[in-house]
């Protein structure tokens, strides 16, 4: 039997990953073979897919930012596609990943109509849908969404979809993470250190709108705080060469590290991080956080203007709950003045503290119980064994 998984950037390929060692642990108790292929990344083969094209490094947001990844992406749907009508799978997921996944997807739909197709982690058009045609595309691929949000859910199952709510992967994915204690003895931080973890990055272009202004705000913080350490987890290996040399020219005492993401995360007094799947996790994590998220300016004019583009928030903590739990700094207002502002205040102030520690724990009521992927992972084998049976 065989499983056909698509998704991309690094959180894509965090969540294939997941789901894939759930899908392995069901078959393995089915007594089935079972063979992943797909689009993704390290983590994906390590949990045990065969890559068909990486597409961590493709991953971008914003309009000018995409169109260097235009021409790989093509590339890569045509190598997927090609791939889909030689050796048809039993069962394809699609993993966020909206553009790419639409493209695939609607393929499928034309050339290989009987194969089932499930959407885990819907692109985000119940948070800012721009065109209703999206979402039309997405029900009409989709044989079943696995929401990981209620609104997600109940958005889908009005506009028609058939849809189980899951509950969102991270819960389990933290399940692993060590404790402030343990992640704290393991990275050797010693007890007067106030660590601050630094995410200024999954995409290219994220090094180059976002890391300036965020160690711009380090090296204040730096200045005002003596015992202040930086901890900066690193998404992708080609990045190191920009991170190092960013952390000199800043001046600032950093550690970067790879593969510890959860230890750096866990050890955190706060957090100053990019928008993303990262959020949610320091959230469940009960470290406080300073958002950002900042596109070119082009972009962000023709989205405003043009598009008439909006969103109630930007990042997953806030987007859950639909109020200001963690502070968002978006475009003009992602700088290092207002980065400090906000930081400085989650570390320094109690009351501001608990009051984000509070609303991360009536977050969490909102994003399932621990058992996500193997619910998922019912859910992909039950049309798996259906689509073999006929």
């Amino acid at each position: 039997m065989k499983i056909f998984i698509s998704t991309g950037e690094v959180s894509g390929d965090l969540q294939g990953a997941l789901l894939i060692s759930a899908i392995k642990r069901h078959a393995a108790t089915a007594g089935l073979e079972l063979e992943i292929v797909g689009l993704g990344g390290q983590r994906m083969a390590e949990a045990g897919a065969t890559i068909l094209a990486d597409t961590v490094a493709i991953g971008s947001m914003g309009l000018i930012e995409s169109v260097p990844y235009i021409w790989p992406t093509i590339q890569v749907q045509k190598k997927a596609k090609q791939y889909l009508k030689d050796s048809p799978p039993d069962v394809v997921v699609l993993i966020d990943y909206l553009t790419p996944n639409l493209g695939i997807g609607s393929y499928i739909r034309r050339c290989l109509p009987s194969l089932p197709v499930l959407w885990y982690i819907a692109p985000q058009e119940w948070v800012w849908s721009i065109s209703p045609r999206n979402t039309s595309l997405i029900v009409n691929i989709c044989d079943r969404i696995l929401a990981i949000f209620p609104e997600e859910a109940t958005y889908f199952e009005k506009k028609g979809a058939q849809v189980s709510w899951v509950g969102h992967p991270l819960v389990d994915r933290i399940q692993a993470a060590p404790s402030r204690e343990v992640a704290r003895k393991t990275l050797g931080i010693p007890s007067e250190q106030v660590p601050v973890a630094l995410i200024p990055a999954s995409r290219s272009q994220e090094l180059k709108y976002l890391m300036p202004v965020i160690f711009e705000a380090a090296q204040i913080i730096q200045a005002k705080l003596p015992a202040v350490h930086f901890w900066i987890p690193l998404s992708q290996s080609a990045f190191r060469s920009k991170i190092e040399a960013a952390i000199a020219d800043f001046g600032l005492r950093a550690t970067l590290l790879e593969n510890q993401t959860l230890e750096v995360l866990a050890a955190a007094d706060l957090a100053i991080a990019k928008s993303g799947t990262v959020n949610l996790e320091l959230a469940l994590l009960d470290v406080p956080q300073v958002v950002l998220y900042r596109v070119s300016p082009i972009t962000a004019i023709i989205a405003q203007y043009l598009l008439k583009f909006s969103i109630p928030f930007m990042s997953p903590p806030n987007l859950v709950q639909m109020k200001p739990i963690v502070p968002e700094l978006l475009q003009d207002e992602a700088t290092a003045e207002n980065i400090v502002f906000h930081g400085l205040e989650l570390l320094q102030n109690g009351d501001r503290r608990q009051q984000t520690l509070d609303g991360y724990r009536e977050m969490r009521e909102h994003l399932g119980d621990v058992g996500v992927c193997d619910r998922a992972a019912a859910e992909i084998m039950k049309y798996l064994k259906l689509n073999v049976a006929n």
